[in-house]
């Protein structure tokens, strides 16, 4: 079970830091992936992460502006986000998935219930 946190309102160039809590003992053989959706569009991807945390994975879109990491003794995964834009506006969700990580939602098998993020201009 995953559940994700820490949304908010936030102005354009502001930060948010998203968390996602995990429940079970086996959080350590899930990659993770944080997605978003906006309003009438599809689920896109945002940034993921290995098992391990040493190898992580950005959105064209995010990179440099978003950074993903895990604490595998919290099981717990993060998104800081930092420069946020209008567009990045979006209920942003967290997955697990059990082995390597990927930008395909499809290859996700558990979802977080999703934490809404707006950033005004």
């Amino acid at each position: 079970q995953l559940q994700a946190f820490g949304g908010g309102l936030v102005q354009a160039g502001g930060s948010l830091r998203l968390s996602c809590a995990a429940s079970g003992r086996t959080f350590s053989s899930y990659g993770m992936g944080w997605f978003r959706q906006a309003p009438g569009k599809e689920r896109e991807f945002v940034a993921a992460t290995a098992r391990s945390g040493g190898s992580t994975y950005y959105a064209v879109s995010v990179r440099g502006r978003f950074t993903i990491s895990r604490d595998n003794v919290k099981n717990t995964v993060y998104l800081q986000m930092n420069s946020l834009k209008p567009e990045d506006t979006a209920v942003y969700y967290c997955a697990a998935r059990s082995g390597n990580y990927y930008s395909d939602y499809r290859k996700y098998d558990y979802w977080g219930q999703g934490t809404l993020v707006t950033v005004s201009s």
